[in-house]
C-alpha cells in the first residue's frame, strides 16, 4: 500500500510544514525560500553558492548569460510564423514553398493542377514531358537545404500553434540554463537528427515539416538537465509519454521519425553541454557539437547516395 507524503519543517523556518525539497542538496524548503530553478526549485543557500561559483556573467555550462532568455525563443517563432505566413499567402497546401522547403528524401512528379497529388514511379525526365507533371526535388536530389528548411515549415495553423506553445514553454528555461549559443545549438541539431532519422527510417516519397523535432529535442535536453542536477524528471517523463502516445494514436500524418530522431539529438547535444568538464570546457562543448553535427551529416550523405 502506498504511504501518503510526509512533510518536513522548513530548514530555514521551523514551523512551516513543506513537502518541498532543494534540488541540489534536498533540504526541506518553504514557499518563503524556495527560489525557482531551471528544473524544481533551489534553496537561498545553494542558489548563492552557485553565484560564488559561477562568473557574473558566465553560464553554469559556460558562456555569456542570457539577458533575455526568452529571446531566441521569440526569434524561432518569428522565423516560423514568416514562414507560414509566406506560405499561406501563396495558396497554403497548395504553395510552391511546401515543396521546396518541407523534406522529400526523394524527388517526385507532382500534378500541376493539384500539387497534393503526384504520379508515383515517374522520373525526373518522364515528368517533366508530361502536360500535368512538375518535378519536386528532394534530398536526394540536391535539395540539401530540406534538412533544416522543414523544422520551420508549416501548413496548418493548429499545427504551428501547437509546436510554437511547446517551443514557448520549453525554449526559455533551456536557455537560461545553457546560453543563447548553447541552446540555439541543441535546437538545430535537434531539428538536424529529427531530419536524418526521416531520411532512414520514412517512405521517400512522402513529405514531411514541422518543428515537431526540434521541440521533442527540448524535452529531451530538459531531461538530461533534470537528471544532471537531481531533479524530479517525472513531470517531464509524463509530458513526454503524452507526447509521445499522441504521436502514435492522433492523426495519421504525425512523424514519428521526426520525433524520434529529435529527442535522441536533443539529448546527445545536451550530454555533451551539460557534461562536459569544467577545464576547456567550452573547447570540448565546441568539439563535441560539431562531431555530432558531422555524424548527423554522414549519415545523411550515407542514405543520399543508397536513395540516388
Amino acid at each position: 500500500m502506498t504511504q501518503p507524503p510526509v512533510a518536513y519543517p522548513c530548514y530555514r523556518h521551523p514551523a512551516a510544514a513543506t513537502y518541498i525539497r532543494c534540488q541540489r542538496c534536498g533540504r526541506p524548503i518553504c514557499g518563503e525560500c524556495m527560489i525557482s530553478a531551471a528544473v524544481g526549485f533551489q534553496c537561498p543557500e545553494c542558489v548563492s553558492e552557485g553565484a560564488r561559483q559561477t562568473r557574473q556573467n558566465e553560464g553554469p555550462y559556460g558562456g555569456a548569460r542570457s539577458t533575455n532568455p526568452s529571446l531566441t525563443t521569440i526569434v524561432l517563432i518569428a522565423l516560423n510564423a514568416i514562414v507560414w505566413v509566406a506560405i499561406s499567402a501563396t495558396g497554403g497546401a497548395l504553395s510552391r514553398l511546401v515543396n521546396t522547403l518541407a523534406l522529400l528524401p526523394v524527388g517526385r512528379c507532382i500534378s500541376a493542377s493539384d500539387a497534393r497529388s503526384y504520379y508515383p514511379d515517374v522520373g525526373a525526365q518522364a515528368c517533366r514531358l508530361m502536360a500535368d507533371g512538375i518535378w519536386q526535388p528532394g534530398v536526394a536530389d540536391g535539395a540539401y537545404w530540406q534538412l533544416v528548411s522543414s523544422a520551420f515549415t508549416h501548413v496548418d495553423l493548429i499545427h504551428i500553434g501547437v509546436n510554437m506553445l511547446m517551443l514557448w514553454f520549453l525554449g526559455p528555461s533551456l536557455e537560461r540554463t545553457l546560453g543563447r549559443v548553447r541552446f540555439l545549438a541543441v535546437y538545430l541539431i535537434s531539428a538536424l537528427s529529427g531530419s536524418v532519422v526521416v531520411l532512414w527510417l520514412s517512405n521517400p516519397s512522402d513529405s514531411t515539416l514541422g518543428a515537431s523535432g526540434a521541440v521533442f529535442g527540448m524535452i529531451g535536453a530538459l531531461l538530461v538537465l533534470a537528471y544532471k542536477v537531481h531533479g524530479d524528471v517525472r513531470s517531464l517523463l509524463l509530458y513526454l509519454g503524452i507526447n509521445v502516445a499522441y504521436t502514435f494514436i492522433g492523426p495519421g500524418n504525425i512523424s514519428w521519425e521526426g520525433h524520434l530522431g529529435g529527442l535522441i539529438g536533443g539529448m546527445a547535444a545536451a550530454i555533451i553541454v551539460l557534461y562536459a568538464p569544467k577545464p576547456g570546457r567550452t573547447r570540448l562543448q565546441l568539439l563535441g557539437l560539431i562531431g555530432v553535427t558531422v555524424l548527423l551529416l554522414a549519415l545523411a550523405v550515407v542514405r543520399i547516395l543508397q536513395l540516388g
